[in-house]
């Protein structure tokens, strides 16, 4: 399972570097250090969350659903995480005190 993860960043990674650089720009809300995920198991939110959370254990362990869920074939276009939004703002609430 660990070495899954890795490759879950890598491809993430990849995802932005292929985009050209006017579509990298053209959600200017987006702050630098962030990225924006789309959250729900249903109607999906978007947030905007730090960098530094995706090497946090846990919210790894939700790139491995979101992975085993989508792929890397995220339906919104960016970064699909499947669960509760309730659930995802409990981790980042978390994740921000830490």
């Amino acid at each position: 399972m660990g070495i899954r993860l890795p490759s879950i960043i890598f491809h993430a990674k990849q995802a932005l570097k292929s985009q050209p650089l006017g579509t990298r720009n053209a959600q200017p809300d987006v702050p630098r250090g962030h990225v924006a995920v789309y959250v729900g198991e249903v109607q999906r939110k978007r947030f905007l969350i730090p960098v530094s959370f995706l090497n946090h254990p846990s919210f790894r362990e939700l790139l491995r659903r979101a992975e085993e869920e989508y792929g890397f074939e995220h339906p919104m276009g960016g970064l699909t995480i499947p669960c509760k939004e309730d659930a995802f703002i409990d981790l980042t609430t978390q994740l921000h005190g830490l």
